[in-house]
């Protein structure tokens, strides 16, 4: 069969056979998932290549970019005290974690804290994507959007230093860079907006997500991966909403969606061909199922009692907390990251590959609704707090 054949199918594969298993509740992102592994236990050679990367990349990138988009930072501030305190649990709850798994896992403190990350960052980007199917209302989607991206901000600056604190001159110099990045996008982008778009009309779709794709690539140079560098492209973006409007507009934010979910699944895909066989043992299923034993109801429970803190119904916190569930991505990277630099053993790689799994499907199986990355339907901006 030809290379060009093989592409096409896997393509149609990747769009068609994950939509139609939603209807059984299986969310799209996890079909993808599944069907790189069995790939890698059979075809592995035959899908393996640049094309794939590039289209995993790209999934990836513009996950993140359209995540820092979506920040809104007016909003955030006028949520302020709950986010500080929801900052300041989440702080508290990564410290005792990771301190938790460098006692008594063996781990060293820096892996120790990755694998906090691991377990208790919520994905924005996807738990975004599902707002407008999970049935929640206004209020309950501005409180899951703020909380997913200020826990994001927070579990992204972690994992800078984490990743990068044995090296303070590199560290140093990693964070020079990225502050470069930071400042010369503006300019970058009033450039386009004033001597491009003019004669270009709707450039600033595809010029934006070069701009992710190349910061996200730049971020991973350094060593903290994709994650970085588009959701900096992102937030500068939405921080020119009031000079570059268009970059940050309705129509942009739904091109983007629509060029995400056909990426994405090339991602999950390779995330899934990427899994080594070592990881699938009957002890790492053990161990995922006890992470998500221990580690799920205790996150849905911290964020419940956030929540009823703040005057919330208890059936209104208990939404919010299982909305915010959802750890795919973050797991997966983070677990990458401590196979590739810190060589933790295929079962805790396994385990937690499951755990994403599981809180991953939470949310479709609770609110009735699949869990997908398909924005054909828009769902309507969060309303801020009642003030």
């Amino acid at each position: 069969m030809s290379l060009e054949l093989i592409s096409l199918l896997l393509v149609f594969v990747l769009l068609v056979v994950p939509r139609a298993l939603q209807r059984w509740k299986i969310p799209a992102p996890l079909t993808c998932l599944a069907l790189g592994i069995a790939a890698m236990l059979g075809l592995h050679d035959v899908f393996h290549g640049p094309l794939l990367t590039v289209a995993a990349t790209l999934g990836i990138s513009s996950l993140f970019l359209f995540a820092g988009l979506e920040v809104d930072l007016a909003a955030l501030r006028r949520a302020l005290w709950p986010l500080v305190a929801h900052l300041a649990v989440r702080s508290l709850v990564l410290t005792a974690a990771g301190g938790l798994a460098w006692r008594y896992a063996g781990l060293p403190w820096q892996a120790a804290g990755l694998l906090a990350l691991a377990l208790f960052t919520p994905s924005t980007g996807f738990i975004i994507e599902t707002l407008g199917r999970l049935g929640l209302n206004d209020s309950e989607r501005f409180w899951v959007t703020s909380k997913a991206i200020a826990g994001e901000m927070l579990a992204l600056a972690l994992l800078f230093v984490l990743v990068k604190v044995e090296d303070p001159l590199n560290m140093a110099f990693s964070a020079a860079i990225l502050v470069v990045m930071a400042i010369v996008l503006p300019f970058f982008f009033m450039a386009v907006a004033r001597w491009i778009a003019p004669y270009a009309p709707g450039s600033e779709f595809s010029l934006l997500v070069m701009a992710g794709v190349i910061a996200a690539l730049v971020s991973y140079k350094l060593g903290v991966y994709y994650l970085v560098g588009a959701f900096i492209t992102g937030l500068v973006a939405r921080l020119l909403q009031t000079r570059v409007p268009r970059l940050a507009s309705h129509d942009n934010l739904h091109a983007l969606r629509l060029f995400a979910s056909f990426f994405v699944p090339f991602y999950f895909f390779n995330a899934g061909l990427s899994v080594h066989a070592n990881a699938l043992s009957w002890t790492a299923l053990g161990l995922g199922l006890a992470l998500t034993v221990v580690a799920l109801p205790l996150r849905i429970a911290i964020g419940w009692a956030e929540r009823r803190l703040f005057g919330e119904s208890a059936a209104d916190s208990l939404r919010v907390s299982i909305a915010l569930a959802p750890t795919l991505v973050f797991t997966l990277v983070l677990a990458g990251i401590l196979h590739e630099h810190f060589g933790i053993p295929d079962v805790l790689f396994g385990g937690l590959l499951l755990y994403a799994v599981l809180t991953t499907a939470l949310p479709s199986l609770v609110f009735n609704a699949p869990f997908d990355v398909d924005p054909a339907e828009e769902a309507p901006s969060p309303a801020p707090p009642a003030q």
